[in-house]
């Protein structure tokens, strides 16, 4: 009998990344992951096929919305199937035997490196240096045996890569977290969907925008979230992504049909159920 093929599932960063453990969260940890140090390589990765679904990270409550992403979602045109909140507590981790005083390098993710600002600031002395992934800051201390310098990343990282947890918890506000969304090539109609992330352009005119967002307001459709992004080439000019939830569906029928006639070039990326966000 043939063996039957994982699900793969394309991850930004490596193995006890953040993007991993959010994988293994969302599918189980039966999935096999498929690791892309950015997030072009894992559009990529799911374009071509070398993967089913992707999980990519698109804001953190502490360092905010991570506006690349909102570009590759508009370029690449996947369907959003889902989303994540996934709790996440950065730990400084280092070599076995290596103390705080003895660090001169710390080094992390752009993202976990604005999340521990306030920490980090109350260092003297030490340089902080970007990488493109947590785990793979763990990794490269552990194979180069870096005794000036430690990463930031999670315990998964440290129990991988044998190192030692020198401050636990030093994200700068406690109920940190990070949203993911899950992608994949297939749109999907889902009976329970009560969420929708979309994009649209209004025209530069007093009220425009105001009138879209009031008729969400009037089908009573919550607004969760609205990102401007800009429009390459056109100066003064945006698209505006919003994230709407519903209790009826036919609230938010009505609601599109009307946004249709206000908007131009409206595309919905994707609609899914609604995630939970659970504090840990």
């Amino acid at each position: 009998m043939a063996k039957k093929k994982k699900t793969r599932v394309a991850i930004q960063g490596i193995t006890a990344s953040f993007h991993e453990v959010a994988a293994f969260t969302y599918f189980g940890e039966s999935v096999e992951t498929v690791e892309c140090l950015t997030f072009h390589q894992l559009c990529e990765s799911l374009k071509n096929g070398e993967s089913d679904y992707a999980v990519m990270a698109i804001e953190n409550s502490i360092a905010g919305s991570i506006l690349p992403n909102y570009f590759l979602l508009q370029s690449y045109h996947f369907s959003i199937i889902g989303e994540l909140y996934l709790p996440i507590h950065m730990h400084l981790m280092a070599l076995p035997g290596v103390k705080i005083e003895n660090l001169k390098c710390i080094e992390s993710h752009p993202m976990a490196i604005r999340q521990c600002t306030e920490f980090l600031h109350a260092l003297k002395g030490v340089e902080i240096r970007e990488s493109d992934d947590t785990a793979l800051s763990a990794k490269r201390v552990k194979e180069l045996k870096l005794k000036d310098t430690a990463a930031i990343a999670n315990e998964f990282a440290a129990k991988k890569f044998g190192l030692q947890i020198l401050e636990k918890r030093i994200e700068t506000h406690k109920k940190n977290f990070t949203r993911f969304l899950i992608l994949t090539k297939r749109s999907s109609d889902n009976a329970t969907s009560n969420k929708a992330s979309m994009y649209f352009e209004v025209a530069n005119e007093v009220g425009s925008l105001a009138d879209a967002l009031m008729t969400f307001k009037n089908n009573s459709i919550n607004l969760t979230k609205i990102q401007s992004i800009p429009i390459i080439g056109k100066p003064s000019e945006y698209s505006i992504h919003v994230d709407v939830e519903w209790k009826k569906r036919k609230n938010y029928d009505d609601a599109l049909k009307q946004v249709l006639r206000q908007v131009k070039n409206l595309n919905v990326l994707g609609e899914y159920k609604k995630a939970k966000i659970e504090y840990k």
